[in-house]
């Protein structure tokens, strides 16, 4: 009896231990004709505000941070140099913005140009890319606005970059990017080609481009920057000095082997690049830290739809309540990644890091972001269009990044010996 006693006065104690969380959950009503994206971007892509839907105020439920003394001021951070945050309007191309502004960090680490890439040129071919490969695999293929950092780099070495002062996408007047007629009337017409099984690849390329050409205009050939030449070829390799090559993707998932290259299986992999290095948890956040304060920016991938990453704050973290910081591990991850509740659904710009913040020994990180969640305070802010992501939020949530070989290069041997 009293051994029974004893169990169960500890199973009390233990139980009550571990359900004294710190964090707890708040419901608000998010109401998103009051947004950045709302009221400036869509209104601008519909230009009248008639045109626009009207829009219920949504129930969500989000972390309270509200106890925290966040560190939310870009002023905090060591940062490398990048171009101020751009928005990519109504499109699915974060892939694409986050890592051009990760080209153009990286040119001016190693050549000091400050340039500014056109995102849209990229995009274009993309879509060229991705259309090739549906026709050829009939329909067996996808066929999205997604894609990963190192399609940029894969674009790039293939068609070169373009200043966007030569090609930036918008035509008409048009000041925000707007894709969603662009992409349906592409989409449409792919499946229509699979529903009559006319797989002519030529003709079909050739709609694609025209359908782009309609919204988008059409990218030049040959340009001139202080009155010399170029092809977007040559300008990416003898102005700018840039070599696609150099980057590598970095990975941290239990899905497959560590210190293997493998196959990042997500939808937006859709040419099935099997050039992901996989490392475990410990080394992809060491790598992370110590890239950052050597002057080396990173592209990052993850999840944003988070309850712990606040649009109030815009500051991300991992609630107690959701999994205490010390259980973080490569299993925590992978739990879920394998159950979806981690999705590789944006990608960014890590351009900054704050280190053992309050002395208390956890850092946090500065992200450039082109979305809609880092747009709601103030325009003029100079926080407008950045996330602070905590340690624990990127161990937990970020996928894998893109970054420049020399910066892995103790990393990438290991895989040689192998």
């Amino acid at each position: 009896m009293k051994y029974f006693i004893t169990i169960i006065t500890s199973f009390l104690f233990f139980s009550t231990s571990f359900s004294q969380n710190k964090d707890s959950v708040k419901f608000k009503l998010f109401d998103k004709t009051k947004s950045y994206y709302y009221e400036t971007i869509m209104k601008g892509i519909k230009q009248e505000d008639s045109a626009l839907e009207t829009k219920k105020p949504a129930r969500i439920m989000i972390m309270d941070q509200s106890s925290y003394k966040l560190p939310n001021k870009v002023k905090l951070y060591k940062k490398v140099w990048a171009n101020p945050p751009i928005s990519q309007g109504n499109t699915g191309t974060c892939w694409d913005f986050s890592t051009t502004s990760f080209c153009e960090s990286e040119i001016q680490r190693i050549t000091g140009k400050k340039v500014k890439l056109s995102e849209m040129y990229i995009a274009y071919h993309e879509y060229i890319e991705k259309a090739k490969r549906y026709i050829e695999q009939r329909g067996n293929s996808n066929f999205s606005e997604g894609s990963e950092s190192n399609a940029v780099t894969r674009m790039a070495e293939k068609y070169g970059l373009m200043p966007e002062s030569v090609y930036n996408g918008l035509i008409n007047g048009k000041t925000f990017y707007d894709h969603t007629k662009m992409f349906a009337e592409m989409n449409n017409y792919l499946k229509s080609m699979k529903a009559s099984n006319g797989w002519n690849k030529k003709a079909g390329i050739e709609t694609i481009k025209e359908i782009m050409n309609h919204y988008m205009g059409v990218p030049p050939t040959t340009f001139t920057i202080n009155n010399k030449k170029y092809t977007p070829l040559s300008y990416m390799k003898d102005y700018l000095k840039f070599n696609p090559s150099d980057y590598v993707d970095i990975i941290s998932y239990k899905q497959m082997p560590f210190w293997e290259k493998g196959e990042y299986k997500v939808p937006d992999n859709w040419w099935h690049s099997e050039e992901y290095y996989n490392i475990p948890l410990k080394e992809f956040m060491s790598i992370l830290k110590n890239s950052i304060k050597n002057g080396y920016s990173l592209c990052i991938g993850g999840d944003v739809t988070e309850p712990g990453l606040s649009r109030e704050t815009q500051c991300a973290m991992i609630p107690d309540y959701d999994i205490p910081s010390k259980y973080i591990n490569d299993d925590s991850r992978a739990f879920r990644f394998e159950n979806e509740t981690t999705t590789d659904d944006h990608g960014l710009h890590l351009i900054g890091y704050l280190e053992n913040y309050k002395g208390k020994g956890e850092d946090w990180y500065l992200i450039k972001d082109s979305g809609s969640g880092s747009r709601n305070n103030g325009v003029k802010m100079p926080e407008f269009g950045y996330y602070f992501f905590s340690s624990d939020y990127i161990k937990l949530k970020i996928m894998d990044f893109t970054i420049h070989k020399d910066a892995v290069k103790d990393i990438l041997k290991k895989f040689k010996e192998k």
